[in-house]
C-alpha cells in the first residue's frame, strides 16, 4: 500500500535537496507534483487540493524559498499536514467499564466479518470479555463465518435468525448478557455489494434498539475513490463515529485511506495489516505519515517484535551456526511480511529499488534446505562437499546453487556478527544511543 505514493513524494522532495534557495515559481512547481502524487494514488482531488494548498500557504507564511534549508522545512510542512490529514492525533473507540456495545457497518467484502473477530481476539488478550453478534439477518453465510471466528478466538456467539426483527434481536441479546455477562459486545451488522435503501432502513432499526456507544465504519483500503461515497452515505444516514480501514497490506493506490478521515471528519480507530486473526493495529496517523515520507516506523517494528513475544536467544557459548539462522527466521516470521519489516527500518525503505518484494516463498527454500541437513552439518557447514550439496538439493527440491548462495550468505552474517561483537558500539542502544 502507498507504494507509488511515498515513491512519487520522495521523488519530488528529494529534487529540492542539496539546493541552497529555491524560488516561489519553484515551490508552486513542487506542489503541482505532490496534487498529481496523491491524484495518481486515488486521492480525492477536493482532499488533494485542500492537501497542497494548506503546504503552500504554510510554506510561504514561513518564507521557505528564502531559507537555507527549504528541502528539510518543506518535508517537515508536508509531514505535518499527512499527518492532520490522516487525524493528527491516535484516537481509540469509547471503553467504559462495562455496557459497550460496538456495532460494525460497511459494505459487503470490505472485511466486516474478520474486522469483529480480529477485535474480539485483541480485547479478550486486554482482559475484556467480548460477544460476537451475527446480526446479518438475509445471510447464513455471513453467520457462519461469524461463528467459525468466534471459536477460533475463544468467544461466545449470538446468531440472530433469518428475517429477525431488530426488537426481537435486543431482547434476546438482553436475555443473553443476563445469563452471561461481557463487557463488550461486537455487533456485525449486514452489508451488500452496494449501498440500497433497505440496507439503510435495517441497519437504522437496529441501531435504534440496540442504542450502540460506538458505530464504526469498516472501509476497504483498495477501493479506490468509490469509498468516499460510501463512507459519506453511511455517515448520513446511519450515524459513525470512527473508521476501521482493512487491507492496508494491500497493493492498491491507498487513496481512500488518505481521504476517509477527511471526508468524513471521523477518526480512523484501526488498520487491517492481514488476514490472519491477530492482524489488526490501532492506527497511529504520524506512523503512517512517517513509512509514506520514507522516514521509517521503529515503533511499530518494536511493537511487533513485543507482541510476537519473541524468545531470547540461547546464551550458552557457541559459534553461530546454521541451527541459530534458522531460529531467528523463524522469530522473525512471527512479526509479520518480511517486505514490510524492512521498510519499517529508517532509511532502508528509500534505498530500495522501486516495487520491492521479498518472495515470501523464498524463506520457505531456505527453511527446507537447512532442515534437510544433519545434525553435523548444521552446527558445520564446511563439511558440506559436493556430494552433500547434491544430496541436500533432492532432499530439500531446491538446486545444489540455493545451497551454495544459503552457505554464503550464512557465512557473510556470521562475518558481520563478529565484527559487530568486537565493535565498541555493542553495548548502545538503536542508532547509538546509550
Amino acid at each position: 500500500m502507498f507504494e507509488n505514493l511515498s515513491r512519487r513524494l520522495q521523488q519530488t522532495l528529494d529534487g529540492l535537496r542539496g539546493r541552497g534557495r529555491i524560488g516561489e515559481a519553484d515551490l508552486k512547481k513542487v506542489m503541482r507534483e505532490i496534487r498529481m502524487s496523491l491524484l495518481e494514488a486515488d486521492v480525492n482531488f477536493e482532499v488533494a487540493k485542500a492537501f497542497t494548498k494548506r503546504v503552500q500557504e504554510k510554506a510561504l507564511g514561513q518564507k521557505v524559498y528564502e531559507s537555507l534549508t527549504p528541502a528539510e522545512q518543506i518535508y517537515t510542512i508536508v509531514y505535518d499536514e499527512l499527518k492532520e490529514l490522516l487525524g493528527s492525533e491516535p484516537k481509540q473507540p469509547e471503553l467504559k467499564h462495562e455496557g459497550n456495545v460496538w456495532f460494525l457497518v460497511g459494505l459487503q467484502g470490505t472485511g466486516k466479518t474478520t474486522a469483529a473477530g480480529k477485535l474480539a481476539r485483541l480485547y479478550k488478550s486486554k482482559g475484556r470479555r467480548p460477544l460476537l453478534v451475527a446480526a446479518d439477518t438475509q445471510r447464513p453465510a455471513a453467520r457462519d463465518q461469524l461463528r467459525i471466528l468466534a471459536e477460533q478466538v475463544g468467544v461466545p456467539v449470538l446468531e440472530v435468525q433469518n428475517g429477525e426483527k431488530p426488537a426481537e434481536t435486543a431482547r434476546r441479546l438482553r436475555e443473553h448478557l443476563a445469563k452471561d455477562y461481557r463487557d463488550l459486545v461486537i455487533v456485525d451488522t449486514a452489508g451488500r455489494l452496494q449501498i440500497d435503501e433497505a440496507l439503510m432502513d435495517e441497519l437504522a432499526r437496529l441501531k435504534d434498539e440496540l442504542e450502540p456507544t460506538e458505530t464504526l465504519l469498516v472501509v476497504d483500503a483498495m477501493m479506490g475513490q468509490e469509498a468516499l461515497g460510501v463512507s459519506r452515505t453511511f455517515d448520513e444516514r446511519i450515524g459513525v463515529s470512527g473508521l476501521i480501514l482493512t487491507k492496508l497490506d494491500g497493493d492498491a493506490r491507498g487513496g481512500a485511506a488518505l481521504s476517509a478521515r477527511y471526508v468524513t471528519g471521523k477518526p480512523i480507530y484501526f488498520g487491517g495489516t492481514s488476514e490472519k486473526l491477530d492482524g489488526i493495529e490501532p492506527f497511529y496517523p504520524d506512523r503512517l505519515a512517517q513509512r509514506i515520507l520514507g522516514m521509517g516506523d521503529i515503533q511499530t517494528l518494536m511493537e511487533r517484535a513485543q507482541a510476537a513475544e519473541l524468545e531470547e536467544p540461547d546464551k550458552a557459548p557457541h559459534e553461530f551456526d546454521l541451527n541459530d539462522l534458522l531460529a531467528q527466521m523463524k522469530q522473525i516470521q512471527k512479526m509479520g511480511s518480511m517486505t514490510e519489516l524492512i521498510k519499517m527500518i529508517p532509511g532502508l525503505s528509500r534505498a530500495l529499488p522501486q516495487n520491492f518484494q521479498l518472495d515470501p516463498k523464498a524463506t520457505k527454500h531456505l527453511e527446507a534446505i537447512i532442515q534437510s541437513m544433519t545434525p553435523a552439518e548444521r552446527r558445520n557447514p564446511r563439511i558440506l562437499n559436493a556430494s552433500r550439496r547434491r544430496r541436500i538439493a533432492r532432499g530439500s527440491g531446491t538446486s545444489v546453487q540455493e545451497i551454495n548462495r544459503l552457505i554464503k550468505t550464512f557465512e557473510e552474517t556470521k562475518g558481520m556478527m563478529k565484527t559487530l561483537a568486537k565493535s565498541p558500539r555493542k553495548r548502545r542502544g538503536f542508532f547509538g544511543r546509550r
